[in-house]
């Protein structure tokens, strides 16, 4: 088995890096649907923010809501260090599930956007860690994504810094250019860095 972190910044095209991993042969484990899983509606997650966040943070029918929450902690370091350590642990233990129930010769690849900031990777056998220059990532967030650009430059800051993912990667991949450019570089990367490591470990 080799287990993979991917990370990157918002924006920086991580989930089409994940995707591309995915149809190549990994086994793909979501952090961010998994996150989104352990606050569905009448969840021990989702009632553990309730009461740390007030009941506020449900829509009329019980469900998170995701707006307001988000509003409040890329503006409030504390109020996300909180939110952090409710979801954080219940993610961690959904991976580990997952990860046991894969074949013992998977390419596990774990989309963590926050790997670095929670100090996970020293975790994994490969780190990759996808790129994007800030003023392209800012464009993304505000014409594809429709986000106010002051909304998508507190959640650029509210990440680590790009020297910081890039002090803990095996493997920088840089999605300045175009879809066919990124799928490329994913492909030559599973065949020089990871098909070699299952082939040995067979």
């Amino acid at each position: 088995m080799l287990n993979v972190g991917l990370t990157g910044g918002i924006a920086a095209g991580k989930s089409a890096v994940a995707r591309q991993l995915a149809e190549l042969g990994a086994v793909l484990i979501d952090a961010d649907a998994i996150a989104r899983s352990v606050v569905n509606p009448g969840s021990p997650g989702l009632a553990e923010v309730a009461e740390a966040f007030g009941p506020g943070m449900l829509t009329e029918a019980g469900e998170l809501n995701r707006p307001a929450l988000g509003a409040l902690i890329f503006a409030d370091a504390t109020a996300r260090e909180k939110l952090n350590s409710i979801v954080h642990p219940r993610v961690r233990a959904e991976a580990a599930r997952q990860r046991a129930a894969a074949p013992a010769d998977a390419v596990i690849v774990q989309d963590i956007p926050l790997l670095v900031e929670t100090g996970q990777g020293s975790d994994f056998d490969l780190v990759i860690v996808v790129a994007a220059p800030l003023d392209e990532r800012l464009r993304r967030m505000v014409e594809d994504r429709g986000m106010d650009e002051a909304d998508a430059r507190a959640r650029i800051d509210a990440q680590a810094t790009d020297a910081q993912r890039a002090a803990v990667a095996d493997i920088v991949i840089n999605n300045s250019g175009t879809l066919a450019q990124l799928r490329q570089q994913v492909t030559e990367i599973w065949e020089k860095n990871i098909a070699p490591s299952t082939s040995r470990a067979r």
